[in-house]
């Protein structure tokens, strides 16, 4: 199966690679900037709506005149910025993001990259690119050197310089016999999964508040555009990589371990915007990464061979009994042990809500529907998916168990 896949890997720069990678990202930045800028005047003056192709010829034309400077560095960097502008623009338009932005020179804290296509070449423990010549890698033999090569991000972090290569290349599908899982993720343990393994969450944001905190202070009291505030800054970026690093090395760990050993896994499609709304939590559910989790966990589905599915939104799987299907509306948070009022079932609240999941993913084939007295018995099944009108009118939401008819 063919796969258009990305390695990404830190760099070892010299001074020398350090100058000319940051003057392609200067590039970069510039050309999302002053095209963001011509397409606001454009549809300002004569409605006229501008795209990346218009954009680079007109830009090359500048180049002779005006912007002679940009020859020092590669044309693909600024042909990909603008090329990226559409994309943001797509975006905003099908409101999947915000209206774009212009784009800070100093003191930026988010993430500065630039991308190249063309003649990219890897070897074991370098990379040639185009324009900036042969750069070392810290990893040696992590990329594959036969694989056809789409693009080359190089991007900068905290101090840090990294590349991914996307390459497109055949993947040989391993056929995953492993069983059906349910994954409750939470706040308390990130994943708790039906068959009792636990991935506990490393709670990396709550560890580094109070470092965070300090040096959040000291950027906010030096002078906007000196030197000692691009340093504090610096200082700050490495807190957020740690961070970032630890959430992400748990969740690549737990996404990995599922991927690997389940031939199904059953997850909650989760309103992560929606919860962030709530302030009282919106702090630990961005701690957790709950929209990364699924990320990861969708794309290694199609590495090993394993199958994803989302039970729907609002399935009560922490609310529903597990061994009876009976639902039980006036649980809350707090309430870390579910306790079924029908059967008097008693579990941990996500160990049964990890069950639940894994029910629905045993209830989303072809399932018999018995009408009600047709065995004399009155009991009929019910798909977990479905629901059901009781005398009162009321909708219930049901599990894969029987219901008295």
């Amino acid at each position: 199966m063919e796969l258009i896949r990305a390695y990404k890997t830190e760099l070892k720069l010299n001074n020398v690679q350090i100058t000319n990678c940051t003057d392609h990202i200067n590039a970069a930045r510039f050309a999302w900037n002053w095209g963001l800028a011509c397409r606001i005047e454009a549809y300002k003056e004569h409605g006229e709506t501008l795209n990346a192709i218009s954009l680079h010829r007109e830009l090359n034309t500048l180049k002779k005149t005006d912007f002679a400077w940009m020859y020092s560095v590669s044309k693909c960097a600024p042909q990909e910025a603008l090329r990226d502008l559409d994309k943001a623009y797509t975006n905003f338009f099908e409101h999947r993001a915000r209206y774009p932005r212009f784009k800070k020179r100093k003191g930026n804290p988010g993430k500065k990259s630039f991308r190249l296509t063309g003649a990219i070449r890897v070897f074991e423990d370098y990379i040639q690119l185009p324009r900036l010549g042969k750069l070392r890698l810290k990893e040696n033999g992590y990329i594959p050197l036969d694989a056809h090569i789409l693009s080359a991000t190089v991007s900068e972090k905290a101090g840090r310089w990294f590349v991914s290569i996307q390459v497109k290349e055949e993947v040989n599908i391993p056929i995953n016999t492993g069983e059906v899982a349910g994954v409750d993720l939470g706040i308390k343990t990130m994943a708790y999964i039906s068959d009792g393994t636990v991935f506990e969450n490393p709670k990396a944001l709550t560890r580094y508040e109070r470092k965070l905190k300090r040096a959040q202070r000291k950027v906010s009291r030096r002078i906007k555009g000196s030197n000692n505030r691009i340093k504090a800054i610096k200082e700050l970026q490495i807190i957020h990589k740690q961070i970032n690093n630890i959430r992400t090395d748990a969740i690549h760990k737990a996404t990995s371990y599922l991927a690997k050993t389940k031939s199904v896994i059953v997850l909650e499609d989760l309103n992560v915007s929606g919860m962030m709304k709530n302030h009282h939590l919106a702090k630990a559910i961005a701690d957790v990464g709950l929209h990364e989790f699924r990320r990861q966990m969708e794309y290694k589905c199609q590495l090993y061979g394993s199958e994803p599915v989302f039970a729907d939104r609002f399935f009560p799987s922490s609310k529903m009994c597990s061994q009876c299907g009976h639902i039980k509306t006036d649980l809350t948070l707090s309430q870390r042990m579910f306790i079924c009022n029908e059967c008097g079932f008693t579990l941990d609240r996500d160990y049964n809500a990890s069950l639940n999941l894994r029910q629905v993913a045993a209830s989303s084939t072809d399932t018999l529907k018995t009408p009600v007295g047709v065995d004399g018995s009155g009991l009929f099944n019910i798909r977990a998916s479905e629901t059901i009108l009781d005398e009162s009118g009321n909708k219930h939401y049901l599990g894969t168990g029987v219901l008295n008819g």
